[in-house]
């Protein structure tokens, strides 16, 4: 919490201090790349939606957990960090090309680039943007393709923030929502009324992107759109249309999407990454000795892997016999309990 911006404002020594503690509980934990995911999601949401309360702090604990684990521990996060300074500078480059060709856009358009090694995965999606966006994806492409030579933009909207100004009768009203949620209020700027499907096909989003956005704009506490029939629940028979009526206290309203559960996606993440990481420890071992028997063999990429998580015996041996069927290993012909390396 002492890294999230808006939360108790301590010094910096307090926070120094808070951090070298938080590191040194680390020691006692045994899944430390399960904690490396999890810490690897909240900073890029940190980062990402600058709600980090420094950089500087942030450098600074990951300096104390490279101390700590590794820099292999620390290299994509500390890349994260240096990533966003240089997507910093590349928006300001974008800026000044805009002015030297003297291009307009008609929405005011900040991108973030990213270097996909460094960062989690995020779902990429082909949504249907409105002319105003999409005008200022293909001027950035042409910048960004002038500029940088081999090397593939991939559009990640899930992230992507607006402030979009709504006309309600009552008043003005500045909507701080996602791209999506945008992307999908300003199908109603005609006035008509759509159906659920009608939405899902103009916006070219899966069932589960189309329900999560509709609820959040008609269902929960801030109700920009109308649904018929007026529950909480969104069902493919749903019609939607603008509620001009909307009013706030505010002059700025924030309309989250609702959250979703990140924990299972990151479990079997980091379960892939351990798969990996056993089969380089067993290959790494059997190299340098040739010739091993089981037991060692398990015991060698224990001890190789045991700094990072405990791996499941089980799974070490699921892992071998992986490796034996893709002609890495084989056993020995007189004793199936020695395995022999394959060059």
């Amino acid at each position: 919490m002492y890294l999230q911006g808006g939360t108790e404002k301590l010094s910096d020594e307090a926070i120094e201090d808070t951090l070298e503690k938080v590191v040194k509980l680390l020691a006692y934990i045994s899944d430390k790349d399960l904690f490396a995911e999890f810490y690897r999601k909240k900073l890029a949401r940190r980062l990402l939606f600058d709600k980090s309360s420094s950089d500087d702090h942030e450098r600074a604990i990951l300096a104390r957990l490279k101390q700590q684990c590794g820099a292999q521990f620390t290299s994509k996060m500390e890349g994260m960090v240096t990533d966003l300074q240089l997507a910093r500078d590349k928006q300001q480059q974008f800026e000044e090309w805009r002015t030297s060709q003297n291009k307009s856009l008609r929405i005011d358009l900040t991108v973030t680039v990213l270097t996909t090694g460094f960062w989690p995965s995020y779902k990429a999606t082909d949504l249907a943007l409105p002319q105003e966006m999409v005008d200022g994806v293909e001027q950035f492409k042409e910048f960004y393709e002038a500029s940088v030579k081999h090397r593939k933009l991939t559009w990640i909207y899930s992230l992507g923030n607006c402030h979009l100004k709504g006309n309600f009768d009552a008043k003005p009203i500045e909507l701080v929502i996602t791209t999506s949620q945008a992307a999908l209020l300003l199908l109603f700027n005609s006035g008509e009324q759509l159906t659920y499907e009608e939405v899902k096909e103009r916006l070219n989003a899966g069932d589960d992107d189309v329900i999560r956005l509709l609820h959040s704009l008609s269902c929960a506490k801030h109700k920009v759109l109308l649904k018929e029939p007026a529950n909480r629940t969104i069902n493919k028979s749903d019609s939607f249309k603008l509620n001009v009526k909307f009013t706030d206290r505010m002059r700025r309203v924030k309309i989250p999407l609702p959250p979703v559960d990140e924990r299972k996606k990151v479990v079997e993440d980091v379960d892939k990454d351990r798969r990996y990481a056993i089969d380089a420890a067993v290959v790494r071992t059997m190299k340098s000795r040739k010739v091993l028997k089981h037991q060692q063999l398990v015991l060698e990429v224990v001890q190789q892997l045991q700094r990072m998580f405990h791996p499941d015996f089980r799974l070490i041996k699921k892992r071998i016999e992986d490796l034996i069927s893709r002609e890495y290993l084989e056993r020995d012909k007189d004793d199936p309990n020695t395995f022999k390396y394959m060059a």
